[in-house]
């Protein structure tokens, strides 16, 4: 293996470990799942979730 691949072997996995550390900043509530193929990240998916306070009800305009 050249010395070029394993450079660009270095700047990809920078990459895909600061769009993980994105993600999992981005996120209050939710999941981030990495999938993985021939043991290489092949997708991010991220799942947000919000969540309310159980005082919000519809009388008072809150919730759904």
């Amino acid at each position: 293996m050249s010395s070029k691949n394993n450079i660009n072997d270095a700047s990809t996995t920078n990459a895909i470990i600061r769009d993980i550390a994105t993600a999992v900043a981005g996120l209050e509530f939710g999941s981030v799942l990495i999938k993985v193929h021939n043991a290489q990240i092949v997708q991010i998916e991220v799942t947000q979730r919000k969540r309310f306070d159980e005082s919000c009800n519809v009388e008072k305009g809150g919730g759904i």
